[in-house]
């Protein structure tokens, strides 16, 4: 089955067929590097690593160039608020994004270009515009001129008869139209400037992802992606300079995800009703944050809360149980590298393999990435492997620990795409009670010893003692569960 995209300017699903056979060309806007991005970011990056992970898996070579914003109004007025320059500033919040990004178990883009390496490229592609008559020089600033580009607008479905200046669009006399935009901004005393044939200045902030996105793809890619709030003015003044500069058609799927939401309200700086990626990470598992991120359609609102995400975090450990007793049943599994993922979704559709977990869950996949629906199908996939062990009563037939092997196979291969199951059952439950220890301020070591004494009760075949122990345990939110290895235990999360 072929993927499937809903592509933002023509309002409806379309086939996915990129400009070259197997190659896959994606640009998505990166963060303005001025503070440490929050989960509104995060779901962002999320969806198109997750886009990325699928594209790879159905056997695309894929470029995937993603920005950093270095140099734009919000950073030079917070380096000022602080004390520091914008460089400074900068490399701090690209440290902190990389962080962020290594500990959601994000695969890093092919190229992570800076708008500041690129401002020859910028200073190029203001001349060719204003040399097309795209654009006019007014003191030392440049604008685009919107009148020019009779398709402006048809991007975000706005009518340029319509707009007037407002919140979105500055108000400036020097402007011809209210819509124009700067392609170069006159330098003002102590901000950051490099010389141009307009005077010193800097780029505007549209300017930088067109110049950005051609050097690495060329004037026409196959994906540009991005949030919502970018559709009007960033994306849509990025397409226009773009196709008046180099031709082409700049952008054939336009890809845009949909806000997280607080009460009701989009989560922004601005708001103030924001959490940042590293506060949330330390209440919550990176993965339990991927599967909320996850958890709805990525065009569809959704709405952050720590109710939300505690559901998450109880479907992840179902998968991380079951797994365990698996691995206590059929062995451990065998660690498994991209490659032989994608191999697993090769063979999905063979005959051995219809009706699978993987046709499944790459069905919906193929649906404009219904990550809501491919989730669910791994949940159905759990639920059958717990039935299955439940009548084995840890007894299995070899026709059903070679189905199982596959089963548990083809959950990893999934949850690859999500970037989930990274780590050990062992180790993600031990995560998770450090966690809870943190969160709750538990003494761990009163746990340990209450145990001990558990086990030593239990060596001694005291059995009231023993059950008074787990019992008071089981008070305290500890799961006590004996095995052959000894007493494992966990939070009742």
């Amino acid at each position: 089955m072929a993927l499937k995209l809903y592509n933002t300017p023509h309002h409806k699903k379309e086939e996915f067929q990129p400009l070259k056979k197997k190659h896959v060309s994606m640009y998505v806007c990166g963060p303005t590097v001025y503070d440490f991005c929050h989960i509104g970011h995060a779901r962002s990056v999320v969806v198109f690593d997750v886009l990325l992970r699928f594209l790879r898996a159905k056997g695309f070579e894929v470029t995937y160039v993603r920005n950093f914003t270095d140099i734009d109004d919000k950073i030079i007025k917070r380096a000022h608020d602080l004390g520091t320059d914008t460089n400074s500033l900068a490399e701090k919040y690209i440290n902190a994004f990389h962080d962020d990004m290594a500990r959601l178990y994000m695969i890093s883009p092919t190229f992570e270009p800076r708008a500041t390496a690129h401002i020859k490229e910028m200073i190029n592609m203001v001349r060719t515009l204003i040399n097309r008559g795209h654009a006019y020089i007014t003191g030392n600033d440049v604008y685009f001129s919107v009148e020019t580009f009779k398709d402006y607008g048809s991007l975000s479905g706005r009518n340029i008869e319509d707009m007037k200046a407002g919140s979105r669009i500055d108000v400036n006399s020097n402007k011809r139209h209210p819509a124009d935009f700067a392609l170069w901004k006159a330098a003002k005393p102590d901000e950051p400037k490099w010389e141009s044939p307009w005077g010193y200045g800097r780029p505007g902030w549209h300017l930088e992802c067109s110049v950005m996105s051609n050097y690495y793809l060329g004037p026409s890619f196959d994906i540009h992606g991005g949030g919502e709030d970018l559709l009007f003015p960033h994306h849509e003044n990025e397409r226009a300079q773009s196709l008046c500069a180099n031709g082409g058609i700049f952008a054939k799927y336009w890809v845009h995800n949909g806000f997280v939401m607080i009460n009701s309200e989009k989560m922004s700086k601005s708001l103030g009703n924001f959490l940042t990626i590293k506060d949330a990470l330390k209440t919550y598992h990176p993965e339990v944050l991927r599967l909320f991120l996850l958890s709805r359609h990525y065009r569809t609102p959704l709405d952050f809360s720590d109710a939300a995400v505690t559901a998450s975090q109880s479907g992840l450990i179902k998968i991380y149980r079951t797994l365990k007793r698996l691995d206590a049943l059929i062995g451990p599994v065998e660690p498994l590298h991209e490659d032989m993922i994608n191999a697993c979704f090769a063979n999905k559709d063979s005959q051995s393999e219809k009706d699978s977990l993987l046709t499944q869950f790459s069905t919906a996949m193929d649906e404009d990435l219904n990550t809501a629906e491919a989730i669910g199908s791994i949940f159905e996939k759990i639920r059958e492997i717990n039935r299955v062990l439940n009548a084995a009563n840890g007894s299995l037939k070899k026709d059903i620990h070679t189905a199982l092997t596959n089963d548990r196979r083809q959950i990893y291969a999934a949850c690859y795409i999500l970037g989930l199951l990274n780590e050990t059952p062992d180790d993600f439950f031990a995560q998770l009670n450090e966690q809870h220890v943190k969160k709750d301020q538990t003494d761990i070591n009163v746990i340990e010893q209450m145990i001990n004494d558990r086990n030593r009760a239990r060596t001694e075949k005291n059995w009231t003692k023993a059950d008074r122990i787990r019992d008071r345990l089981k008070e305290m939110g500890v799961i006590l569960e004996d095995g052959p290895k000894g007493t494992t235990w966990r939070f009742d999360l």
